[in-house]
């Protein structure tokens, strides 16, 4: 393979999974890690992909996320491994906050043969899910409805969520950038989050592979402060050393 294809090919690798290790693109390409390592230096001296150590992703926009009727249909396989992975520690009776995202609409889902549990959402989309229980206790937080994705955000709903202390906080993410930071689009809604996690005795994020490196503009938090991670692929050696060092347990579905 000529070296200006498999260029393009790493590129078209890394639009579909956002993070990509060098050992991943050595056995897809079939080259050897210094053949890989010399495509990543080209790539990111021309500012086409942002070089980590261990990998590569691309510098997307920190201003816009992805529709949100494209980001329901994207890793619908990995999103319903996690989901079911969520779902398998959360106990019968337990009460949750579960927030804006298609991940945690996942969850949902996956929530559905449990029994008894109490759930506060900012999500509309969470809360039609799960009011098919009849033994599910739903409470849906006030405030100003995002027409586009059903989630609720702003002040008053920050303020609701601050009246509850619920088992477990379960968020999703924009982007993890490779300080550990987490990273989102929307301030209103990071506000919301902040406060979940706040109100949480444990906090469960669950994302996929696609959102470690990427960008987005609102700083959440830190990686460091959640108890979980729920993710489809090892993280990157840098996100790696930090919930090591924050003890964070790392969940691969």
């Amino acid at each position: 393979m000529k070296q200006s294809q498999r260029h393009q090919n790493i590129l078209n690798l890394l639009n579909q999974h956002g993070f990509v290790s060098t050992e991943e693109m050595v056995a897809q390409f079939d080259v050897s890690p210094q053949t890989i390592r010399r495509d990543l230096n080209e790539l990111a001296e021309q500012k086409q992909i942002i070089r980590h150590h261990g990998g590569a992703s691309l510098p997307d926009s920190s201003t816009s996320n992805t529709a949100y009727s494209t980001r329901k249909v994207m890793q619908l396989a990995e999103k319903e491994r996690i989901a079911a992975q969520v779902a398998a520690r959360i106990p019968d009776g337990a009460s949750l906050f579960i927030d804006i995202g298609t991940t945690t609409e996942a969850i949902a889902r996956a929530l559905l043969h449990h029994k008894d549990l109490r759930i506060v959402t900012n999500n509309l989309n969470v809360a039609m899910i799960l009011t098919e229980k009849d033994d599910f206790k739903v409470i849906i937080a006030g405030g100003e409805i995002r027409n586009r994705d059903g989630g609720i955000i702003g002040e008053a709903t920050r303020d609701f969520i601050g009246q509850f202390r619920m088992d477990f906080g379960i968020i999703g993410i924009s982007g993890i950038d490779m300080t550990g930071a987490l990273l989102d689009f929307d301030y209103h809604e990071v506000r919301v989050a902040q406060s979940i996690i706040a109100h949480s005795r444990q906090v469960f994020l669950a994302t996929d592979h696609t959102k470690f490196g990427r960008n987005a503009m609102v700083n959440l938090g830190n990686i460091s402060q959640v108890d979980v991670l729920f993710t489809d692929q090892q993280p990157p050696e840098e996100i790696q050393r930090i919930m090591q060092q924050g003890q964070v347990e790392c969940c691969i579905c």
